[in-house]
């Protein structure tokens, strides 16, 4: 769905699970893309897409970090729009360039993304025009390392992706892999409060204003994390067993454990946090945890995603 924004020219459309959102920006002389959804929905996204642009060229495809959610559609649109440059935050130039789907996180996630082509790489402190706004770039690390804000400074507006949504933020990542990244989310929060945005567009979700709500909502999310590593270790597991709930619909309990041992993101949660419980066993409450909170079902055999 699309909703206002204050921002001249700006198409807000809200995307549901598997695909992040995607931002539309439509200036005189410029046409602009945030962000691109999950490969399953790369033909609804160059659809969605299309309609905004009203028969116009996409001119400029800006990713704010290189989860497949984000840049899934990323393939796509370069064909469907073969003359649109595509920008990505540093420190994964070389990996796309090279295209290594481990260093990049679809193997080690159980995810997929197609392989796609870049130009630059968004250099935080810097402006980069979008649209019909010139908007500011800001490292963003803490759920991940090369994740970048984008801040429009005249209508106060910020393109939060992962950092900050109404309820919390993404998965912190390097946590997943044995690195600090708890302190990184912290300084990322900071740095929004400073910016003082008025509207934030998240990655997931719809446009918000409660700025301050969510900020201390999103703090307290993090030190309950920092008190107990093994809270965020479960989270992340659920959130990684539910994006593939996502993309399949339905899929036997034996499977969905397969797949998980077969993960290596979710062997690691287990290996560093639970492993005094044997990993299938683990894995089943995890399943368990997610039917209890209405976010699966289980029927017979069977494991039924509910969204």
């Amino acid at each position: 769905m699309s909703s206002p924004a204050p921002v001249t020219g700006l198409v807000f459309l809200e995307r549901g699970w598997l695909s992040a959102n995607n931002i539309v920006l439509l200036g005189p002389e410029q046409t602009a893309l945030v962000d691109t959804g999950y490969h399953s929905h790369a033909v609804q996204t160059v659809a969605l897409v299309g309609r905004a642009l009203a028969g116009r060229p996409l001119d400029l495809l800006v990713n704010t970090h290189l989860h497949s959610d984000h840049c899934g559609g990323n393939a796509a649109l370069q064909t469907a729009h073969p003359v649109v440059r595509t920008l990505i935050p540093p420190g994964h130039a070389a990996e796309v360039r090279n295209w290594d789907a481990n260093a990049l996180s679809y193997e080690p996630t159980g995810q997929y993304c197609p392989p796609f082509v870049i130009d630059d790489v968004l250099r935080p402190g810097t402006s980069i025009r979008l649209g019909a706004a010139d908007w500011q770039v800001h490292a963003a690390p803490g759920h991940d390392p090369h994740s970048v804000l984008l801040f429009e400074p005249a209508s106060r507006t910020l393109i939060s992706a992962d950092a900050l949504w109404h309820n919390g933020f993404g998965v912190v990542f390097p946590e997943v892999l044995g690195e600090p990244g708890f302190d990184d989310v912290a300084a990322t929060l900071e740095l929004i409060e400073r910016l003082g945005p008025l509207t934030v567009i998240p990655g997931h979700g719809a446009i918000f204003d409660d700025v301050a709500g969510a900020l201390q909502r999103a703090r307290t999310r993090l030190n309950g994390f920092v008190q107990n590593p093994g809270k965020h270790a479960a989270h992340a597991a659920k959130v990684l067993l539910k994006f593939k709930l996502l993309e399949w619909q339905r899929m036997q309990a034996s499977q969905v454990i397969d797949w998980a041992l077969a993960a290596r993101y979710v062997g690691l949660l287990h290996q560093r946090h639970f492993s005094d419980l044997p990993a299938a066993g683990w894995i089943g409450g995890l399943i368990d945890d997610l039917a209890r909170v209405g976010a699966a079902q289980r029927q017979g055999e069977w494991v039924v995603d509910v969204s």
